[in-house]
């Protein structure tokens, strides 16, 4: 299973943007596909997941602001993130967990991961 993430770059606070990642290898639809972040100098936390059956986590802090939503037919889920602060600042990861039923806010809980995707937002 290979995941690419894509969709990174500047944008001013209050801006949106929209984060891809494209899944190859599997069967895509039984995923949990999860977004995380790691900003400078701090540990790689979760923003949020989507299972496949349409479960939803997110982030305290994103809640009401980002959303995470997928389309079977492209292997591709996408975090469509509005109202961004410059506390959003990051490189976000989307991660993937090939076992249908299994959920998780963890890093360890997802098998597979993409290289990463810098979102930069100026004050």
């Amino acid at each position: 299973v290979q995941l690419q993430a894509s969709g990174g770059g500047l944008v001013q606070a209050g801006g949106s943007l929209r984060l891809s990642c494209v899944v190859s290898g599997g069967t895509f639809s039984t995923y949990t596909m999860a977004w995380f972040r790691q900003g400078p100098g701090n540990q790689r936390d979760i923003v949020g997941f989507l299972s496949w059956n349409g479960n939803t986590y997110y982030a305290d802090s994103v809640k009401g602001r980002f959303a995470i939503s997928r389309d079977n037919a492209k292997n591709t889920v996408y975090l469509e993130m509005n109202s961004l602060k410059p506390e959003d600042t990051a490189v976000y990861y989307c991660a993937a967990e090939t076992t249908p039923w299994r959920v998780s806010i963890m890093r360890e809980g997802y098998s597979y991961w993409g290289q990463g995707t810098q979102v930069t937002v100026s004050s």
